[in-house]
């Protein structure tokens, strides 16, 4: 088939998926919270009696991962194993478990003329959905577009193919199963990249995009869409080591922060120590690192302190590893004078996505907490915690870096919308 026709099909495929999806996007809107659950609870009760066959779709795509040598770090966001499985199911039973914000009416205020003015809560209408690698985020979107009444397309990367189309049949199951539209969850069948392109390019069908993946993808989307985009960049999160801090709990939590999984967003890249704890919490944490084969890029004088820990891998950092997101297991180490300078740091080389600080010290947790321009603001935890399911949302569409409309973790209530709606007795403006 030749490029025209090719660029044809795509092209009514697209406006097929949207069609429907905005049919469907009407039903999701009149349904009620009873009838949402339901589907939420039949979503994981699929999910856990078909962890065999999801974890043989799921082999395939391994497969043709490692034949075609995707990184390492890759190959791991593309498992789908019995825990990640079991995780979205209880996301789906953390969100049917939440009430309703659909139809939530606030701020309802009588005006001197007599009307009465509030806001209700209500769905965006239809989002595109457009990710790489981790097949978990086909549930993670498909039961908060459930929860918030919703209607959803979905583009996993081509590496997740089969996966992918496994964890939609069951989402579509689970909306039949609960008289709910099946369309309103719809997965791109295709793996043309052309099809980001038609995607991104509808407003009349689409809403907003959310695109989740690497940096290239969502320059791109945020460049070309003529939609509305919810995105983040990079996941340069920042663990810094205050003085005073409890230097066990520290060494505990920074090493959590960063090694407990290296590929997410929210793994800690870079972590700033205060010059009054490095001689003590240095040597420390630098131990974990080095029987982990994390390999440390240090300012000259973190590097002094480290020096001499066995099998500890050291490398002078370059000005480019303060903004790095690495992805694996490769941490940035700097020294700083104090809190302000922390700050100054994490606001100039970081993603505004995730930052913890580690004190004793109420005054300077406040100041962090304030001061430091994140999606996730932390202290004394993980920087891992910043993640929709941790806070308690259920699930997360992505981290959106953005600070217009939704930040942080998004979940069910940044996939909604306010509306203005009015009350009156028969009021004329005079």
């Amino acid at each position: 088939m030749n490029a025209p026709d090719t660029n044809a099909r795509l092209c009514d495929l697209t406006r097929s998926l949207g069609q429907r999806a905005r049919a469907a996007a009407a039903g999701m809107a009149r349904a009620g919270a009873a009838q949402k659950n339901a589907a939420l609870r039949e979503l994981a009760a699929l999910l856990r009696a078909n962890v065999e066959t999801l974890g043989r779709e799921n082999e395939k795509d391994l497969a043709r991962a490692r034949v075609a040598g995707l990184a390492e770090p890759m190959v791991d966001r593309l498992k789908l194993t019995p825990k990640v499985i079991e995780t979205v199911a209880l996301g789906c039973e953390q969100l049917a478990a939440m009430g309703d914000i659909i139809g939530e009416v606030v701020g309802m205020r009588q005006q001197p003329s007599g009307i009465r003015v509030g806001q209700m809560r209500v769905p965006i209408g239809v989002f595109g959905m457009i990710y790489e690698s981790r097949p978990n985020v086909t549930i993670e979107a498909a039961s908060l577009s459930i929860k918030s009444g919703n209607a959803c397309i979905l583009r996993g990367g081509s590496e997740a193919i089969d996966s992918n189309k496994a964890l939609a049949a069951l989402v579509r199951q689970a909306l039949l199963q609960a008289g709910l539209p099946p369309e309103a969850v719809q997965l791109v069948p295709v793996t043309d990249r052309e099809v980001v392109g038609q995607l991104i390019a509808v407003p009349e069908y689409v809403d907003v995009i959310i695109p989740r993946g690497g940096k290239s993808l969502i320059e791109r989307i945020s460049r070309e869409a003529k939609v509305p985009v919810i995105k983040h960049l990079d996941g340069n999160c920042h663990t810094y080591v205050d003085d005073p801090c409890d230097l066990d709990m520290a060494v505990r939590v920074a090493d959590n922060a960063k090694t407990q999984k290296y590929s997410p967003c929210n793994a800690t890249e870079s972590l700033l120590v205060a010059r009054g704890v490095a001689a003590d919490f240095l040597p420390g944490i630098g131990a974990v690192f080095a029987a982990k084969s994390v390999e440390m890029r240090c300012c000259p004088e973190s590097r002094a302190l480290l020096q001499g820990i066995p099998g500890a891998v050291l490398k002078d950092a370059t000005e480019q590893d303060w903004y790095e997101e690495y992805l694996a297991p490769i941490i940035a180490i700097k020294v700083v004078a104090g809190l302000d300078e922390a700050i100054a740091h994490i606001n100039r080389y970081g993603s505004h996505h995730t930052d913890a600080i580690l004190t004793r010290d109420h005054m300077h947790a406040q100041a962090f907490l304030t001061q430091v321009d994140s999606g996730s603001v932390i202290v004394n935890a993980s920087t891992r915690f910043a993640d929709g399911f941790e806070y308690g949302l259920g699930a997360e569409i992505g981290i959106s870096t953005d600070k217009l409309h939704a930040r942080g973790p998004v979940g069910l209530q940044g996939l909604t919308s306010l509306k203005y709606i009015v009350l009156g007795e028969g009021e004329v403006r005079s």
